[in-house]
C-alpha cells in the first residue's frame, strides 16, 4: 500500500461533514440549508462516501441595470417617430451585395 502524498494547506480540501443515510433522510432539510451555506456534505451508505451536497456556484449576473446611465442621450420620442426621408428608405429596398 502507498501512502498518498502529502498535500500543503492550500491543496486541503475543506472541512466535510460526513452523515448516513438515515440521518440525511432525517434532516434534510437542515442538511440543504448547510450546503446552501457553503458546507459540503458526504453523505455515507455502508460507512463509505456514496454522494456529495456541495452549494450551487452563485450565477454571475449578465447584465447591471443602469451601467450607461448618464453616458449618453436619446432624442425625444417626436423625433425617433419621425418618418425617414426617402433617399434613407430606399436604401432599405437595394441588394447588399
Amino acid at each position: 500500500m502507498t501512502a498518498s502524498p502529502q498535500r500543503t494547506p492550500a491543496q486541503r480540501t475543506p472541512a466535510q461533514r460526513i452523515v448516513n443515510v438515515h440521518e440525511a433522510k432525517t434532516h434534510f432539510s437542515r442538511l440543504i440549508d448547510a450546503a446552501h451555506a457553503g458546507e459540503t456534505i458526504v453523505v455515507a451508505k455502508g460507512g463509505k462516501p456514496w454522494a456529495r451536497l456541495v452549494p450551487l456556484e452563485q450565477p454571475t449576473s449578465l447584465r447591471t441595470p443602469g451601467v450607461l446611465a448618464g453616458r449618453f442621450s436619446l432624442p425625444s420620442p417626436a423625433v425617433l417617430l419621425e418618418a425617414l426621408p426617402e433617399e434613407e428608405l430606399a436604401g432599405f429596398e437595394q441588394p447588399l451585395l
